[in-house]
């Protein structure tokens, strides 16, 4: 086979760049005939660092430009952070592959306190999450959240000059640059439900472009991305973003598809919490019903008051 070109479109901040460079690295090693270009990107969630994400439009900031360079046909994938990854796509683009999920929990991050419980009384903790604001200070009212931008090591860097007490990050991004040794306890679903499609990593095309998805398909967890399927239908239903403190966590076991989903206000104040289980193939109808029964529960009432 001819030696065959495929063009990449990145965010360029490490974490972004180590996933690229693991799809690319995958894709080699099933295509050694194949080039592979990496096309750098700026989007408006990495230039506006000083606002919290859901006062300027929410995660969809971070893969507008991305969407914009296989359109404008200067790339001919998209490597995404699913959790970052709105539930809309245009019409003429594809989320083709899921890829197998990394740690899909948040780590609790501190220099001076061993895990969540041990914190004091008034501690501040630092996170540009709604969703962990949400279930942190239910659990700790006592708690001062403040926002918490930039990429991983900007993070870490304003833990380590003394601006918080604790932060809280994904895992999966620490330990996907070498950090896990900071992470000082796995926050896990019974503690901080995650984030929709958290650890996960996509690969967005163009939807008729067939000669690309002969190369990346080989790349798609079909497990992981049934739990994505589900989790993302929660926010189809729903409306959700991060704008709002929105949660979703499926799972796949021998009885099938397990979800648990959550809204709650940004207070901490009322969380309200639902199960669901059924077959894998139903896995997006699942989520949608979960994010019904959520309503039906009182989500919509919480969900207006923060719009």
């Amino acid at each position: 086979m001819n030696k065959h070109l495929l063009r990449i479109a990145t965010r360029k901040s490490p974490l972004a760049l180590w996933q690229t460079h693991h799809v690319r690295d995958t894709l080699c090693r099933f295509f050694p005939e194949l080039q592979v270009e990496l096309v750098e990107m700026t989007t408006q969630g990495d230039k506006i660092l000083d606002t919290p994400l859901a006062k300027i439009g929410g995660k969809g900031l971070f893969v507008k430009e991305l969407e914009r360079g296989l359109q404008e046909n200067r790339a001919d994938i998209a490597v995404h952070s699913m959790k970052d990854v709105p539930v809309e796509l245009p019409d003429d683009l594809l989320l083709a592959v899921v890829m197998h999920r990394e740690d899909p929990f948040d780590a609790f991050v501190s220099n001076q306190y061993s895990n969540l419980a041990a914190l004091p009384k008034g501690s501040i903790v630092g996170t540009s999450s709604l969703r962990r604001q949400c279930q942190l200070l239910e659990k700790r009212p006592d708690l001062q959240i403040r926002s918490l931008r930039g990429n991983v090591g900007t993070r870490l860097k304003k833990l380590d000059n003394g601006e918080f007490d604790a932060i809280i990050l994904a895992a999966a991004g620490l330990k996907r640059l070498a950090l896990g040794n900071r992470i000082r306890e796995i926050l896990d679903s019974e503690i901080i439900l995650p984030a929709i499609g958290q650890g996960a990593i996509g690969i967005e095309c163009r939807r008729g472009d067939l000669d690309t998805r002969k190369f990346i398909d080989n790349l798609n967890d079909p497990t992981t991305q049934s739990c994505v399927i589900a989790e993302r239908g929660v926010n189809e239903e729903l409306g959700g973003g991060c704008q709002v403190p929105i949660a979703a966590y499926a799972e796949i076991d021998s009885n099938g598809l397990k979800m648990r989903g959550l809204v709650g206000d940004i207070e901490g104040k009322e969380v309200i919490r639902h199960t669901i289980r059924g077959p894998v193939n139903l896995a997006g109808k699942l989520g949608r019903l979960l994010a019904v029964t959520l309503r039906e529960k009182g989500a919509d009432r919480i969900l207006q008051a923060l719009r």
